[in-house]
């Protein structure tokens, strides 16, 4: 692929409609200092200098796809709570499609707080409830991707196991893109594995590939792409692999693309990357190597930031004339 040629796929994004079906979350940071333990506790005592809150999980896939100019649509169950206000204003705010968010009273919006301490990580609370949606909100998420379905290029389903992604949700789903010829990504839970059959990718990493075989481990990375896509009949597997960089599974052929960092400072959201970046260009109609590639370069600026974080067209551009020659 040429230079100029990325340039002219980025663009091409802001031409695509893509939804993401999901748990929709928010990550909530405190941030501050350690000075001293607390004499209550040997605790530390975190002087907070700065709240902020970014969208995460699914909700981070959506804002991914936005940022990189697609217009999009998010579907999930979030609370009616004060929580779920905050999610939607920051949806708004992006021009981000909300139609399809169902608010639930019998659910809390998902919320992950951070506390930080002179940059590192002190504890994390969870605000969740993970059992499986009740049939009348599948019935309403449903429902609104039905309405929706002919209008889009492509779907995203980025599972968190937080109960969104019911079996009957997810097989719905792959039914109504398989009969409206849409693209169909899946960034998986392992327990959930075959609730993903029939769906045109998949992008996990090494781990989670081997546990959706029910494996406790493989030799070969080559056995755990090629059996895991034809268990779960994929048009074709992307395996991320960490420092060894990404497999491709298409058809026969297995490719290896190398991975390539600035700096690894933080892997938070880098999933939500790759599956973003990757269904934007197959949806696009790249070459799949291709969109590997560009997948491939986005994740290797979005490890260089910290927390849960997202990639602009510049910065792939830039690291993308850093690392590919050609």
């Amino acid at each position: 692929m040429k230079k100029g040629r990325l340039g002219e796929i980025l663009d091409s994004f802001k031409n695509l409609k893509v939804a993401v079906v999901g748990d929709m979350m928010l990550d909530d940071y405190l941030i501050g200092n350690v000075d001293r333990i607390s004499p209550e506790a040997p605790v530390p005592v975190v002087s907070v200098k700065e709240e902020r809150f970014v969208l995460g999980g699914a909700a981070n896939v959506v804002n991914n796809l936005s940022t990189l100019g697609a217009t999009t649509f998010c579907f999930g169950v979030i609370g009616d709570d004060f929580d779920g206000d905050r999610l939607i204003r920051e949806f708004e705010k992006k021009s981000i499609e909300t139609m399809g968010v169902v608010r639930s009273t019998s659910r809390p919006t998902i919320v992950k707080r951070r506390i930080i301490g002179g940059n590192q990580q002190l504890l994390r609370l969870d605000w969740e409830d993970s059992r499986a949606i009740s049939e009348d909100l599948e019935k309403s998420l449903l429902k609104h991707i039905e309405a929706k379905i002919k209008e889009l290029d492509a779907i995203i389903l980025s599972d968190y196991d937080k109960g969104v992604l019911t079996p009957n949700v997810v097989k719905r789903i792959i039914s109504l893109c398989k009969e409206n010829n849409i693209i169909v990504t899946v960034d998986p839970k392992p327990k959930n594995a075959m609730n993903y059959i029939g769906a045109t990718s998949m992008t996990p990493n090494r781990k989670e590939a081997i546990e959706c075989l029910g494996k406790t481990n493989f030799d070969s990375i080559i056995e755990i792409g090629q059996e895991l896509k034809e268990k779960l009949q994929l048009d074709n597997l992307l395996l991320t692999r960490s420092e060894e960089g990404m497999s491709l599974f298409q058809g026969e052929e297995i490719i290896n693309i190398p991975t390539y960092a600035k700096e690894v400072f933080d892997v938070t959201g880098a999933g939500d990357t790759v599956i973003s970046v990757f269904t934007m260009a197959l949806a696009s109609g790249v070459k799949i190597e291709e969109a590997a590639k560009i997948a491939n370069t986005a994740a290797g600026v979005v490890v260089g930031k910290m927390g849960t974080s997202i990639v602009t067209k510049d910065e792939i551009i830039e690291f993308y004339n850093t690392i590919y020659k050609d």
